[in-house]
């Protein structure tokens, strides 16, 4: 299983999606979610409005073609109409192991008729997901509590579908029980699982 950083590896809220968090994440080889929006007609980071400043979706991907190991990079994209200057600016970098994810369906549309990989989501309110054989991957989220089962992580991951799963401290929730089952499914070695943490350092030593 590999480990997404959520908005990078930060230590305090005011780091969330900074360069301090987007290197310590890649320093420790783990992938990164992370916040894609337009500002100026350029694709920045930024997870609200941008009020400027924000690091460029280009610079984010240059410090990410130095880690190629650290992935995946799992794009949130924010606002529609971004599919040009995302798949550019990938292109651009060379980047390998990246996907969007969490756009709106016609949106989500555009990214694949471009080609890019897209995840579409799951979960208590997205129960079939759509565009499922279109789709790259699953998100896999969890609002209100873990509703899933083993069965379905199985199925993706059987197909050869990568799955990313949100853990549950980033909707408020205690995450350690979380973390049990899935070892428990003895799903954490399978290398097409990926899980979205705040915590990277306590779930890589979880998992060891």
């Amino acid at each position: 299983m590999k480990l997404c950083a959520h908005r990078g590896h930060w230590l305090q809220p005011a780091e969330k999606n900074s360069l301090e968090a987007f290197e310590r994440a890649l320093a420790g080889g783990h992938g990164i979610e992370t916040d894609v929006r337009d500002a100026g007609g350029a694709a920045v980071i930024a997870h609200d409005l941008p009020s400027g400043g924000e690091m460029s979706l280009d610079a984010f991907l240059a410090l990410c073609a130095r880690h190629p190991r650290a992935r995946p990079l799992a794009l949130n994209i924010k606002a529609d109409g971004l599919q040009q200057l995302v798949r550019a600016a990938l292109e651009r970098h060379a980047i390998e192991g990246a996907f969007v994810f969490d756009m709106a369906v016609p949106d989500a549309l555009g990214y694949l008729r471009a080609g890019l990989p897209a995840y579409t989501r799951c979960s208590e309110y997205e129960n079939p997901p759509p565009y499922q054989e279109q789709a790259a991957g699953l998100w896999l989220d969890c609002f209100h509590g873990e509703w899933y089962g083993r069965e379905l992580i199985a199925a993706w991951l059987e197909r050869g579908k990568p799955v990313c799963l949100v853990s549950p401290e980033l909707h408020g929730r205690p995450h350690l029980a979380c973390w049990q089952q899935l070892r428990d499914w003895r799903l954490h070695r399978h290398p097409l699982l990926s899980l979205c943490t705040d915590f990277p350092l306590e779930a890589a030593a979880f998992f060891a």
